[in-house]
């Protein structure tokens, strides 16, 4: 992507998109603190939200957390599965961008009825979340033009993610400032031609990559950027059978492949006749798009370099990157 260029630069998407360098720039680990301090007490934490606003923040925090061994019972789940769960130890931290998702908003008013604390976190004041909650936080990158959620996301998972970090009492401000020019580096890379091609005819994108949200969310934003059927593979599900369904000319994204799984990969796709893409910090057999390595905070890296890829696709295919054809911005408003 480069903003110099019209083609690009057209779109409120790839604005926002680029406008992620910022936000990664200006977020201080501070502002989740009332949110660490309640978890210090409880040991216990349950995030929740729909689509984008928990996908990739929540589960990209929850592998940090068990990564680093805290001894906080953590969890994340959908809000009307949530409602079936006894909370009454937990923290709860429920995510909307907008502020207005019914289902998110169903769980709170459950929580209010019975004199539950819990926090919001939101890319908009006065909405129905942030008069509801405890409190909220109001995301500081501003409201989205673009359907698709990309610098909110990202403020979303840092945000969550700051919660671990704060009740690990982890200062993470070094990995943090060096993460911003490692994020545009990714935004910007150049991305292979005969990559855009394969996907741009495949009838399928799969996304591979582990439980973090990163190839989830990918996933989720190909429906909403490239408008193409697509699928994730959990860590190595990929290899357990999908390849009786993949088609000739389907793409498969691998987020950081399992070195010892090279092999099978290659087995595994070739046999089926479908494409392989690697999104790594260093070269692998496949096809592979390079990024920077961010050590503990490479997630953000690699999902931006995903949205860089989509983009990519979606410009080839001719679609508007701003607004399809049904999804909404607000997928099930209250």
């Amino acid at each position: 992507m480069n903003l110099k260029d019209t083609k690009y630069s057209s779109y409120f998407l790839v604005k926002e998109m680029m406008d992620t360098v910022d936000t990664v720039r200006n977020f201080d680990p501070s502002v989740s603190g009332f949110v660490s301090d309640e978890v210090l007490k409880t040991r216990h934490l349950l995030y929740s939200g729909e689509g984008s606003s928990r996908i990739m923040p929540s589960k990209n925090a929850l592998r940090k957390l068990k990564t680093w061994g805290l001894d906080i019972n953590a969890q994340t789940e959908g809000a009307h599965q949530a409602c079936e769960y006894d909370l009454s130890k937990f923290t709860v931290l429920l995510a909307s961008n907008s502020g207005r998702t019914k289902e998110t908003l169903m769980l709170a008013e459950k929580l209010k009825k019975e004199n539950h604390t819990f926090y919001g976190l939101t890319a908009n004041a006065g909405t129905p979340l942030d008069e509801v909650s405890t409190k909220c936080f109001v995301l500081r990158c501003g409201w989205e033009n673009a359907v698709a959620a990309t610098k909110s996301v990202v403020e979303q998972a840092l945000f969550c993610e700051s919660v671990v970090w704060n009740v690990a009492g982890k200062d993470m401000k070094a990995a943090l400032a060096s993460l911003p020019e490692k994020i545009e580096a990714a935004l910007t890379v150049d991305i292979p031609a005969e990559v855009v091609e394969h996907a741009r005819k495949a009838k399928t994108i799969y996304f591979a990559g582990m439980n973090d949200g990163v190839a989830e969310e990918l996933t989720l934003k190909t429906n909403e950027i490239v408008r193409h059927k697509s699928d994730f593979l959990e860590g190595t599900y990929a290899l357990h059978g999908p390849e009786e369904v993949m088609e000739d000319g389907d793409i498969v994204f691998v987020v950081n492949p399992i070195e010892s799984e090279y092999e099978k990969y290659q087995k595994v796709f070739g046999g089926a006749n479908v494409h392989v893409v690697a999104i790594d910090t260093k070269q692998t057999p496949f096809t592979t798009v390079i990024v920077p390595d961010a050590g503990e905070l490479q997630q953000y890296v690699y999902l931006c370099a995903g949205w860089n890829i989509l983009v990519e696709i979606g410009l080839s295919l001719g679609v508007n990157l701003d607004k399809p054809s049904r999804a909404r911005k607000v997928g099930n408003e209250m």
